[in-house]
């Protein structure tokens, strides 16, 4: 009898695997150097398995959990009611769909485990009028118009900001949704050098001493407070200097983000560009700063005396359109980083130690392993990379990492 359970629990692990291989498609991908290894990959096309009556939006905030669970943040505003039909009184749909709440977490497997979400869960409470940019909110509403940005930290508590009209907040909350706090204020902004406000912040990195907040997309800067009380600790620009550059007039919209005003991307600006995207802590007390409109991160240092810049790592300098650094992510022994490339769709590897770049996975496209709006990225401690889209992307992807090119 116990031969035969073995016998049966290895049949059903193989059939386990058999199936998963069933899912797993080549994607593409580019070597630049053969004589490093770089890692290779094949994308889930069974992951996620939402509930069968909810869609997906826009989804702009990724982050893996210390227990390798995937968050990701969504944006139900982006569907309408021709795609969440179930979500009409009466419905004017059959079966699907429903718009999903904000956040949503899920297990390796791709089954959800949490979702929540929304006004009810934040302070305050406002009235909107109008729509789109010509939109008159009032009252002190404190949950994003327009979700943006996502980190859960390793004690279980999930940050998150907007950059929406007046969305100059990051919220903290408990795993379950419940509010604990905030930096800064929606509908209040002062500026690069304010000690206090935020200009809609674009991502958060928290590693339980403080909280670093790209705040981005109406000012030009990375700000860091303290983790305790969020007292405010440093702030800086390109290079580690003031931060400057101006900022953006209020509200911003998305086409902004295609916008060639700026003269096009310049990885040699002695300023950050007009949407400092990412703040990602990496390994030896690093940071890294998506400065995605000059088409660079900014590799910085986490020192007792300050922050410390070490150097400029450029990616796809040409690029226009959306331009190209928006996320980093690091495989699990700190020996690569991944570069989500908006404008390209692609996932660049570099090899840390140099940041050579190594090659790419994953082109332009609506395909399986493909993207539009590449706008995340994270990895869990198997070495799986995940991704997130946005504007019509609208999509989570997995990933499975399958070993290494010699």
């Amino acid at each position: 009898m116990k031969l035969r359970r073995v016998l049966l629990m290895a049949a059903t692990v193989m059939a386990a695997s058999a199936a998963q291989a069933d899912t797993l498609v080549d994607v593409a991908r580019e070597r630049l150097n053969d004589d490093v290894p770089i890692p290779m990959f094949k994308v889930d096309t069974s992951w996620p398995k939402l509930p069968d009556d909810l869609i997906l939006g826009q989804v702009p905030g990724l982050s893996v959990d210390r227990n390798d669970n995937i968050w990701i943040l969504t944006r139900p505003n982006s569907l309408d009611a021709t795609e969440t039909g179930l979500d009409s009184d009466p419905p004017i749909a059959v079966g699907c769909c429903k718009a999903p709440l904000h956040v949503m977490q899920f297990d390796q497997e791709g089954n959800l485990l949490r979702n929540w979400g929304g006004p009810d869960i934040a302070p305050g409470e406002s009235t909107v009028t109008g729509k789109g940019p010509e939109a008159v909110e009032t009252g002190n509403e404190q949950w994003p118009a327009n979700v943006h940005g996502l980190f859960v930290d390793d004690a279980m508590t999930v940050w998150l900001g907007g950059n929406g009209n007046g969305d100059h907040v990051v919220l903290n909350f408990t795993m379950d949704g419940k509010f604990i706090r905030q930096i800064g204020r929606r509908q209040s902004t002062d500026g690069n050098g304010s000690l206090e406000f935020l200009g809609n912040p674009a991502d958060i990195a928290s590693n339980g001493e403080s909280v670093l907040v790209a705040d981005g997309y109406i000012n030009k800067r990375i700000v860091e407070f303290d983790e305790g009380d969020l007292a405010f600790k440093q702030m800086w620009g390109a290079y580690g200097g003031a931060p400057d550059g101006g900022t953006r007039d209020e509200p911003f919209d998305q086409s902004q983000a295609t916008s060639t005003g700026d003269g096009g991307a310049n990885p040699e600006s002695r300023s950050f560009g007009d949407i400092v995207h990412c703040v990602v802590r990496g390994p030896e007390n690093t940071v890294y700063v998506c400065d995605r409109r000059n088409n660079r991160l900014q590799l910085f240092r986490e020192t007792p005396s300050g922050i410390a810049f070490i150097k400029d790592i450029v990616i796809a300098p040409e690029t226009g359109g959306t331009r190209t650094a928006s996320d980093v992510a690091f495989s699990p022994d700190g020996t690569y980083v991944y570069v989500a490339d908006m404008m390209n769709g692609r996932v660049w590897i570099l090899l840390r130690e140099t940041h050579q770049i190594l090659g790419s996975f994953g082109r332009n496209g609506r395909y399986p392993g493909q993207f539009i709006w590449l706008h995340s990225v994270d990895v869990d401690s198997a070495g799986n990379v995940y991704t997130t889209e946005v504007n019509t992307g609208r999509r989570v992807q997995r990933f499975v990492f399958t070993g290494l090119a010699e």
